[in-house]
């Protein structure tokens, strides 16, 4: 299994972008903006990267993007603001504001939708490309 993410807008607000599978684009995402890849303030570098299943104790069965450099614990999870981030990737349906700040929507939906994507899989490639 391959996915990209395709970030479409990235400032102060955050850096927002687009779930390909393999039937192409099925949810949005919200991450930090960039900051020099600094762990816990950016979004991580555009490349390619494994993700491998985790079950974590706050966000449940998930994936943990891997071999970020001088990165760990990177996970998608639901998400709907930069707020709920912390170098992560928030997954969900819509791109919304939401309390009057850039963000997406329908984090539930859009996760339950990924995981489904994922149903069986262990381990995927991820390659991420701003557009």
């Amino acid at each position: 299994m391959n996915l990209q993410l395709k970030r479409v807008w990235s400032d102060d607000t955050g850096t927002f972008g687009v779930l390909m599978g393999p039937d192409g684009p099925f949810a949005v995402t919200v991450e930090l903006p960039w900051r020099n890849n600094e762990p816990r303030v950016s979004c991580i570098p555009v490349g390619v990267y494994t993700c491998k299943a985790t079950k974590s104790p706050r966000h449940g069965n998930t994936f943990e993007v891997k071999g970020v450099l001088n990165r760990s614990l990177i996970l998608f999870h639901k998400a709907n603001t930069i707020a709920d981030l912390l170098g992560c990737i928030g997954v969900a349906e819509a791109f919304n504001a939401v309390d009057g700040v850039p963000g997406v929507t329908e984090s539930a939906k859009g996760f339950n939708e990924f995981l489904a994507l994922q149903l069986g899989v262990r381990e995927f490639t991820l390659s991420i490309v701003n557009v």
